[in-house]
């Protein structure tokens, strides 16, 4: 009977062991499959152990059910093992890669490049854009000269309408690289600059003076004539601007052109000067007597009238005409000829029916003995027709 308890035991102890490595196997499998995260795993075990009398009863079961029994003093039920397996879906959703970020400005440099100049000669390098600012405000300031008739003046660019954009150049230093220039724009105003030259004309212009006939005891002198002068604008204007926007500060020259007057001592020639009282003629040639001729003059009645004018017309053979006067109203007109009051020519002055004519009568010259007419010999009078031109000067002194 010992020998049948040993072995029931050894039957009991057997059937343990093989339900604990069922199980840790089981155990072993859910730690290995792939989808262990989705699982639960449910176990229950019940062991009742009974002595005596030694009677076993085992029941395992593994994805379903066995129950085993066993005569003797020992029961044990062991193990009910539940596995529950469930699918998991996942859902992925695919995001946009971010967009690049824009790479960094580099920055300014905080002072100008070495060597670097502005408007050819400003020269910056090395500053900072304020201290460049400050450089080329002076620079550009700087007054231009110009000579006009052995003055010399100054203009500011300011006076002449000239406005520097050194901002925009300094933007444009600050990113040039080392040694190179960097142009300065230059605006020039229209209004500002005209304003300046019409006040420097006004300045240097002079006016024309005409020289003027005058009769100074008993001759004609001439007054000296002077010349004018005029501010040559163009050239200047052109000069000016051109220094500003080069910001050229070399002196500039300004011409002042000469203007001939209208009437100088050569637009006189022939001139006649009659003194009524000594009934003499005399020609001058300016104001250089060229010859001296007796005449006949107006009666007291008929006197020739005293002052200064000039010749109006000149007739050769002239027919003579009735004046406007008692003394000739039942006259009639004369042809040219032997017997015409007028001899062979005639020269009309601008005092009305007055006139210088040739006679037939040489009896009457050196008398007062005209109706108002200047009376001369007929080969004397042929000549002066041919010195004398329309517009001659012709004075009458008493």
């Amino acid at each position: 009977m010992r020998t049948v308890a040993v072995r029931r035991r050894g039957f009991a102890f057997l059937a343990l062991v093989t339900c604990a490595g069922a199980g840790l196997l089981a155990a072993l499998l859910l730690v290995a499959s792939p989808s262990a995260i989705a699982q639960t795993v449910t176990g229950t075990t019940t062991g009742t152990t009974t002595s005596p009398p030694p009677t076993t009863t085992g029941t395992t079961t593994t994805g379903g059910t066995t129950t085993g029994t066993t005569p003797g003093t020992t029961t044990a039920t062991t193990t009910t093992v539940t596995t529950t397996t469930s699918t998991t879906t996942a859902t992925t959703t695919v995001k946009r890669p971010p967009k690049p970020r824009p790479a960094p400005r580099p920055r300014r440099p905080t002072t100008i490049s070495a060597g670097v100049t502005i408007g050819g000669d400003i020269f910056v390098g090395g500053l900072s854009p304020a201290q460049a600012a400050r450089i080329l405000r002076s620079q550009f300031a700087r007054p231009l000269t110009i000579r006009v008739a052995k003055r010399t003046l100054l203009a500011t660019p300011r006076q002449l309408g000239a406005v520097a954009h050194g901002a925009e150049a300094i933007r444009r230093a600050r990113h040039t690289r080392p040694g190179r220039n960097v142009p300065l724009r230059v605006t020039i105003k229209a209004v500002p600059l005209d304003r300046y030259l019409n006040r420097l004309a006004q300045r240097f212009d002079r006016p024309t003076v005409d020289s003027r006939l005058l009769l100074r005891n008993g001759k004609p002198f001439v007054t000296k004539h002077q010349l004018g002068r005029a501010l040559d604008r163009g050239p200047l204007e052109r000069a000016l601007r051109r220094s500003l926007k080069t910001h050229d500060r070399n002196p500039l020259s300004a011409t002042l052109r000469s203007i001939e007057p209208g009437v100088s001592r050569s637009s006189f020639a022939a001139i006649i000067v009659i003194r009524r009282g000594a009934n003499r003629l005399s020609l001058f040639d300016g104001m250089k007597l060229r010859r001296t001729f007796g005449i006949a003059t107006g009666q007291a009645q008929y006197p020739t009238p005293l002052g200064n004018f000039h010749i109006v017309v000149k007739w050769s053979n002239p027919w003579w005409y009735p004046p406007e006067s008692d003394w000739a109203k039942d006259a009639k007109p004369i042809p040219p000829g032997p017997g015409n009051p007028l001899g062979t020519r005639w020269m009309g002055i601008s005092s009305p029916a007055v006139g210088i004519h040739g006679t037939p009568d040489a009896a009457s010259i050196g008398y007062s003995a005209s109706h108002g007419c200047i009376r001369m010999l007929i080969p004397e009078v042929e000549w002066l027709f041919e010195q004398v031109d329309i517009g001659t000067p012709v004075f009458i002194v008493p």
